[in-house]
């Protein structure tokens, strides 16, 4: 008996350091699963009055707009995202952030008489830190995200906007 214990506790002591990271894959893997979107609703056009700068790529400046900003129930950031070229010229854009997965998505682009247009390709895809344009890899780190969690209420994430700007 002692001979079958001695040969088996390699394996015992395996399968006693694997088990909590199996199961952590698998409450990994199960949460992906019922992770379900909420529902889209667009808001209101950015006003200049609202919008909070955080970004400043060289050839564009980033803003917020503060009165678009929330954190929805499905766990996702969504904002006003108004970038503003150095000639002037403004792009608007409806868009969330998911901390989860590190993942960003575009739902619309605004109108110039203040409606919003849905975007063809409205897909959660991975935000890169890598572009000259790295405003998604700035709101993740510095604002919405601590780690793959959100990093408080909308009234916390916009205190720390107002109190840091780039």
């Amino acid at each position: 008996m002692q001979k079958l214990i001695a040969r088996s506790f390699p394996y015992l002591l395996a399968a006693l350091t694997l088990a909590p990271a199996a199961q952590a894959a698998v409450a990994e893997e199960e949460a992906e699963k019922e992770w379900q979107e909420v529902a889209l609703q667009l808001p209101e056009a950015p006003e200049p009055g609202h919008l909070l700068p955080f970004y400043d790529s060289g050839s564009q400046a980033f803003a917020l707009d503060s009165k678009s900003l929330s954190v929805a129930a499905d766990g996702t950031v969504r904002y006003t995202l108004v970038a503003t070229s150095r000639s002037g010229v403004k792009n608007v854009s409806y868009e969330a952030l998911r901390c989860q997965s590190y993942e960003r998505k575009l739902y619309a682009f605004g109108r110039s008489d203040g409606g919003w247009s849905r975007s063809r390709r409205a897909l959660w895809e991975p935000i890169s830190a890598r572009d000259a344009n790295r405003q998604h890899s700035v709101l993740y780190s510095d604002y919405f995200c601590e780690g793959k969690t959100v990093a408080g209420k909308t009234e916390l994430i916009l205190s720390r906007m107002r109190g840091s700007k780039r």
